[in-house]
């Protein structure tokens, strides 16, 4: 088998390889095995903290795996994927040993999709589950949608990309001060999603002080999968001092309006972890219910 070959520079070339292994696994188990974030990091050139872990076979890519080292508390995040035609030799557990050698056995691990192979892998490098996040998903039908109360005190607008990049960043971090990936988005990370085809302004709503309509205190991102016909709740977040008062509720229903009257999508998901009690409830009250489950393996602490 060959060895695992560790850098933290890819080039285009291997971007390219390592984006269609990642397409071929993600058509064979209906899910990327690679985050959105970790796509954008393969693509988005050098990152410090972000390490790339390449397999091959006769000169092929069979398989990629990716460590991320930013947060300064939590262990390193890693991902990996091995091409469908090169499964059951080994490779997944090669890459899985990299990863944890290059982390300093300190490892958070996804397994997107929560498949039987890669809870085997988990249990076998040693890993105990210690996070579920869940994608939900129901059927969006404006009729059957509430109505929008907004809180007194609070208006809606929606994002105006280069004006309104500092204050979302600063309301972000705030609203996810206690979240390990969504509460550390940079200015880079804001711009690679804004260079994405769905990006759409019009979709990404901010709720903001009504005596000043810069402050934002809560915000809505929508984001559509054309392909698959879905309406995402991409990032829902209120700012401390603003939550509790029907706030996320009222914006949660505005984007999902938004994506069932203007995007005319049929469908709406979101991702939630599981241990998200008041989310998950007001979620399901909606009509949302699990469609499917992302798990998080790490080393003992």
């Amino acid at each position: 088998m060959s060895d695992v070959v560790v850098t933290d520079r890819v080039s285009d070339e291997v971007v390219g390889e390592a984006l269609v292994l990642i397409d071929a696994a993600a058509r064979t188990d209906g899910q990327s095995a690679v985050s959105e974030q970790g796509r954008l990091q393969l693509r988005g050139g050098h990152r410090p903290g972000v390490t790339h872990f390449l397999i091959r076979s006769g000169g092929e890519l069979v398989g990629y795996g990716q460590l991320e080292d930013t947060d300064p508390v939590e262990a390193p995040a890693g991902e990996l994927v091995v091409h469908p035609a090169h499964r059951g030799r080994g490779y997944g557990r090669a890459l899985g040993l990299a990863l944890l050698h290059t982390s300093g056995r300190r490892l958070r691990l996804w397994a997107h999709g929560g498949h039987a192979a890669a809870r085997h892998l988990a249990q076998t490098l040693g890993l105990t589950l210690f996070r579920e996040l869940r994608q939900l998903r129901m059927p969006l039908r404006a009729d059957a949608l509430p109505q929008v109360t907004l809180p007194e005190g609070v208006a809606l607008r929606t994002f105006v990309p280069g004006k309104d990049d500092a204050a979302w960043l600063d309301a972000n971090a705030a609203a996810f001060a206690h979240h390990p990936e969504q509460g550390t988005l940079t200015q880079r990370d804001l711009d690679a999603r804004k260079a994405e085809p769905w990006f759409d302004a019009d979709g990404f709503f901010l709720a903001v002080a009504g005596d000043d309509p810069e402050r934002i205190v809560g915000f809505h991102w929508t984001k559509v999968h054309e392909a698959e016909q879905l309406g995402e709740v991409y990032v829902l977040g209120v700012i401390p001092g603003h939550q509790g008062g029907g706030l996320g509720r009222a914006l949660t229903t505005t984007g999902l309006r938004h994506l069932a009257e203007a995007r005319r999508m049929p469908t709406a998901m979101l991702y939630v972890d599981a241990d998200n009690t008041p989310a998950v409830t007001v979620y399901e009250r909606l009509g949302f219910r699990t469609h499917a489950v992302d798990l998080m393996y790490r080393t003992e602490t």
